[in-house]
């Protein structure tokens, strides 16, 4: 009895003092991601795709032994897309969940609420998808990083795309359509200081303002209609982009005017929702393409992620599936996901190697601004039905250098003085 008390105790000493102490050890090695993503309504399939990216890049970081001897742990709370329930859930992360990340988020109202947070608690939030420039300018704090392009960079493309179709198809009016807050105001006000900045002469004819999510543009097309503009540049993003496309067919609009849409219109949501209804000759962009570059790269992710899904992925999944890695990068840099401050100076100039990054060259998060650097390319909707379900794709590319699409210091020296 005697022998079989002494045994027992051995047991327990060896499992209290080397086998648990490993086991919380193991535990501990982990690098905790919080997300905030819309997973329901027009948004819905933004937050849908950015999670399921997100958890791609996850599965193959972790597959390889994850990072530092670290791996990842990641979980989404639908935002809703509502800035105050985000905040509640990005402090929930932070002092309940012990995050080392807030990641994510779509809306850009939702991404200024929560960049407060992250200021506050000292807690570094890579923004994955939302692109109100307010972020990396004037509302730019040490915590905050993102990986895909603002929307100065997407209007400073569209300005020298505006300005070389003057010399194949004059126009001379442009009117502007967007959503009424932060993003919507950020992109009309960029276009015309980048229309200014390389000396392209137009006349605004009208500016259209309906609320986010907006069931109806009716109204909104007939002024527009009424107005006879060259170019018609829209602001939307998501369902709202399908939305107002759709209900102006109807009344020929866009037969009328040039479609223009240098952020959010190229959308891949857009070409499979509408199918063979998509009109040609829209112009578009997005932060990521499908079928641009025509890279090793970006084959090789649309293929896993179609692989994963049994869809082709929208321009928000590669935002999540690059935030992911650049956390990969920077802890690898600095060794562990604790240290918050090195991990700062490891975000900041990192280069990083993307699926949009044509050949040549290679995303960098700028050290000042916390803002990703990358080239952007804008098409044209022609058929191409080689991404079922949609018919046609963007092609006729007109490719703009990363450095040429950055907001001059004198622009953000304006921003931050208001």
């Amino acid at each position: 009895m005697l022998k079989h008390k002494n045994l027992t105790l051995i047991l327990l000493a060896f499992l209290v003092f080397v086998v648990w102490p490993f086991s919380v050890s193991a535990q501990e090695k982990i690098i905790k991601i919080g997300a905030m993503y819309p997973m329901t309504g027009r948004p819905g399939l933004y937050g849908l795709d950015s999670v399921d990216a997100a958890e791609m890049a996850i599965e193959e970081i972790n597959s390889k032994g994850g990072v530092a001897g670290y791996k990842f742990e990641f979980t989404n709370t639908d935002s809703k897309a509502k800035p105050d329930y985000s905040v509640m859930v990005a402090k929930r992360y932070i002092t309940q969940d012990k995050v080392h990340f807030l990641f994510g988020v779509v809306s850009s109202a939702v991404g200024l609420a929560v960049t407060e947070v992250s200021k506050q608690y000292k807690k570094i939030f890579i923004g994955t998808d939302h692109a109100s420039t307010q972020l990396t300018t004037d509302k730019l704090q040490p915590y905050y990083f993102r990986v895909s392009n603002n929307t100065f960079q997407s209007m400073a493309a569209g300005a020298l795309y505006l300005k070389e179709l003057k010399q194949t198809k004059p126009w001379e009016t442009i009117a502007y359509i967007g959503p009424d807050y932060a993003y919507g105001h950020d992109q009309w006000d960029e276009l015309k200081y980048n229309l200014d900045r390389f000396g392209v002469k137009y006349k605004a004819v009208g500016e259209y303002w309906p609320k986010i999510f907006a069931p109806d543009y009716t109204a909104f097309i007939t002024s527009i209609g009424n107005d006879k503009p060259d170019i018609l540049v829209a602001g939307f993003w998501g369902g709202d982009t399908v939305a107002f496309i759709k209900q102006a067919l109807p009344y020929g609009l866009l037969t009328k005017t040039l479609y223009f849409h240098p952020d959010a219109g190229g959308n891949y949501e857009l070409m499979s929702a509408m199918g063979s209804d998509l009109p040609k000759g829209l112009v578009l962009s997005a932060r990521h393409h499908n079928n641009w570059p025509d890279t090793e790269l970006n084959r090789e992710y649309v293929k896993k992620f179609f692989q994963k899904t049994g869809r082709y992925p929208t321009y928000a999944a590669e935002g999540a599936y690059a935030g992911i890695y650049a956390i990969a990068e920077a802890v690898k840099k600095v060794g562990n996901p604790d240290d918050t401050e090195a991990l700062v100076k490891a975000f900041e100039g990192m280069k990083i190697k993307l699926p949009e990054d044509p050949d040549g060259f290679t995303s960098y998060i700028d050290p000042k601004s916390h803002q990703i650097v990358q080239d952007q390319a804008i098409g044209v909707t022609v058929p191409n039905d080689k991404f079922p379900p949609a018919k046609l794709m963007l092609g006729e590319w007109k490719v703009y250098k990363a450095e040429e699409l950055l907001p001059p210091k004198e622009y953000i020296d304006k921003l931050q003085k208001k």
